[in-house]
């Protein structure tokens, strides 16, 4: 049986690596439009949909991925240990980018006693393959309950279960449950600009587990109702909008957070993520309007390699260092990337756009080079 590809997941995949690969490469982080950067605590941007959407897409992803593994005669055995290769080179990956260019270049400092262990791609890797897991072993009202058991369990640390000296049921900056599991185990592996808690830690990728069990509850309606593509596209939308009404409604209890990865956060980003895919799936799967998908098609075919890439080359143009001429006749010292932000934009517009152009150059060049791999048919997979 051959397996018709969702060409709208491609495309909604692409649309989130590209916004992931804008908001990650602004040209200075001190002028940045308030939609490209995350919300300071509270609330949520444009920038917040995108880690949310990248783990629903994996959900979705798997369902029928695995579908197509099962029908060659694969077994959940041999699915588990292959998806347990892939999280660990995800998971390897991330540590890669946390360390690169491991003090080897450019003067930079490295310490594996300091590197920082959780991340982004280490956070897909884990939500792989717990979710992967839940899949593979329950039924849908199985992964509903593992929803809800995730929930609790985050609900009841981040309410009831006391911090010392702070108590319990806080949910400020760096002051909360969340905070303190990180501070117990991850203490010198965080994020450098925390310090003393990381945005994607231990005890928040409860529910960012539950985010990705939104994608695959989604992905396996995709792919076993009868109902027509606009029929799905329709109650696509239906249920997006009751869980962005739920979400909203959660807020007035546990506030959106994306840093914190709350309960509201987790249902609100799963409601948009139908929302959001449901267009998508509609114009592309069920109208077959195409064409204005293509670029979007293209980021998503190399959608991990992109993104690695990316931080690679950015990290890069941030440790090589230039000492040029300053305005007052002083020496100054400056990174490649700075320079090029000083040299090609600023001279031409404010501050704030000069940033936003160079995140979108870097955006095009990024999309260069896989729309080159595209042509040839190179797809890097993990």
């Amino acid at each position: 049986m051959k397996h018709e590809r969702l060409l709208s997941l491609d495309a909604f995949r692409g649309f989130t690596i590209a916004g992931m690969i804008l908001v990650n490469n602004p040209g200075s982080w001190s002028h940045i439009y308030p939609q490209l950067a995350h919300a300071s605590w509270n609330g949520w941007t444009f920038t917040d949909w995108i880690f949310p959407f990248f783990l629903w897409i994996v959900g979705v992803s798997m369902t029928f991925s695995f579908d197509a593994r099962r029908a060659k005669g694969d077994t959940n055995k041999k699915l588990i240990l292959n998806v347990l290769r892939r999280a660990a080179i995800i998971f390897g990956l991330g540590l890669f980018l946390a360390g690169f260019p491991f003090g080897l270049l450019w003067g930079h400092h490295f310490e594996w006693s300091s590197i920082r262990i959780p991340g982004v791609l280490q956070r897909i890797a884990v939500c792989y393959f717990i979710s992967s897991v839940i899949y593979l072993y329950t039924s849908t009202r199985g992964q509903i309950y593992a929803i809800g058991i995730v929930f609790l369990l985050y609900s009841i640390g981040m309410f009831y279960i006391p911090v010392p000296e702070l108590g319990a049921g806080l949910f400020e900056k760096g002051k909360n449950f969340s905070a303190y599991i990180d501070s117990l185990f991850l203490s010198g592996h965080m994020w450098g600009a925390t310090k003393t808690w990381d945005p994607e830690g231990i005890f928040s990728t409860l529910p960012a587990v539950a985010t990705t069990l939104f994608g695959v509850i989604t992905g396996d309606y995709l792919r076993i109702s009868q109902q027509s593509k606009i029929e799905k596209s329709a109650w696509m939308f239906v249920f997006g909008a009751g869980l962005l009404l739920l979400g909203a409604l959660f807020d007035m209890w546990m506030p959106i957070n994306k840093s914190i990865w709350t309960v509201s956060y987790s249902v609100f980003m799963a409601g948009w993520a139908l929302c959001i895919f449901g267009i998508f799936y509609f114009l592309i799967d069920a109208k077959g309007i195409k064409k204005w998908a293509y670029p979007f098609v293209v980021y998503g075919m190399n959608a991990i390699f992109i993104f690695v890439l990316s931080g690679i080359v950015g990290r890069t143009m941030g440790l090589w260092k230039f000492t040029v001429q300053a305005a007052d006749g002083t020496a100054a010292t400056v990174s490649l990337q700075r320079l090029l932000v000083q040299t090609i934009f600023e001279p031409y517009s404010s501050p704030l756009n000069a940033s936003l152009m160079h995140a979108v150059c870097w955006m095009l060049s990024m999309y260069l080079i896989v729309w080159v791999m595209y042509k040839k048919k190179w797809f890097i997979k993990v």
